[in-house]
């Protein structure tokens, strides 16, 4: 649908990809569809926008076994992961990298929040939503909510 490879959809090229899959629909229709993806208000719909649009809602259940990671890592217990609430649960003496000398503690501890952290705001603080929103896009190609519980319990130690 990015007919200019801009990573964004103005409503122009919103309206021509639906047209192109056979999605028929009115104008005022497709504009109010465009504004459920463009959360922002940019008035362009990015990537991000659209995945997350596009991701079926989470059971409680799921929601609960991610709230569960949540807090076991946030060891302040001020809703918001840091370094060093990673230093009491994350042990970083088994990292290749760290066991070459080619990263510090420090450095892994940043890697490790930045694959949580929000794409476009990369602070080293990772906050409950934003995890949430890490695990609602693995959520979404995971299936079974049996299975998806197991892997946060097996990868977290629940």
């Amino acid at each position: 649908m990015d007919d200019d490879n801009s990573r964004t959809l103005c409503f122009k090229e919103f309206m021509k990809g639906l047209n192109d899959y056979g999605v028929l629909m009115e104008k005022e229709e497709a504009l109010a569809l465009f504004q459920i993806f463009d959360r922002d208000g940019s008035g362009q719909i990015d990537f991000d926008e659209f995945l997350i649009t596009l991701r079926p809602p989470m059971s409680n259940a799921r929601k609960e076994v991610i709230l569960q990671a949540f807090k076991k890592l946030d060891k302040t217990g001020d809703g918001v992961i840091t370094i060093e609430d990673l230093r009491g649960v994350y042990n970083v003496k088994h990292h290749p990298k760290y066991q070459n000398g080619e990263w510090t503690e420090e450095q892994i501890f940043r890697k490790f929040l930045d694959s949580f952290d929000s794409p476009d705001d990369k602070d080293g603080q990772v906050t409950k939503e934003e995890f949430i929103n890490y695990y609602s896009g693995v959520s979404a190609s995971i299936d079974s909510d049996v299975y998806f519980i197991l892997m946060m319990k097996t990868s977290w130690k629940l």
